[in-house]
């Protein structure tokens, strides 16, 4: 049950994590155009070119940063288990390459994207694995 709550948690957390920094930190940090649907994915499809580099950037940021805080949450309730970290990291990796296939990014964004959410489940694994205790 440990590993079902820390599977739960660690997914709330990264979540939440990339939901308030990409649209309540990055939007203000870095505003969309006059006019912009952020929530509409048929104008971010049309109009990513519209989207400030500083808040892309931000974006690919907060991706790496929020699977490496799910898995973390995830290792550090579970205690006894990598699994439920894994099924975090992967999860969120899979939301990130969602997001690349749905929407027409420059080459850039879309290789640091996923490179950064592939790094980013490596360095969750290891923060992840500093939880677990050794019996």
């Amino acid at each position: 049950m440990r590993n079902v709550l820390a599977t739960i948690a660690g997914f709330i957390v990264a979540a939440l994590v990339v939901y308030i920094f990409e649209s309540l930190i990055g939007q203000n940090l870095f505003p969309l155009p006059e006019g912009s649907e952020p929530t509409n994915m048929e104008w971010l499809k049309n109009n990513m070119n519209k989207i400030p580099v500083g808040s892309k950037v931000f974006v690919v940021t907060v991706h790496f940063i929020g699977i490496v805080a799910g898995m973390f949450v995830a290792g550090f309730i579970s205690k006894t288990s990598m699994i439920p970290a894994y099924i975090v990291g992967m999860l969120m990796i899979a939301a990130t390459f969602f997001n690349i296939v749905v929407l027409p990014k420059e080459l850039w964004f879309t290789l640091s994207d996923g490179a950064l959410a592939l790094v980013g489940f490596l360095f969750g694994t290891k923060l992840a694995s500093k939880q677990i205790l050794k019996e």
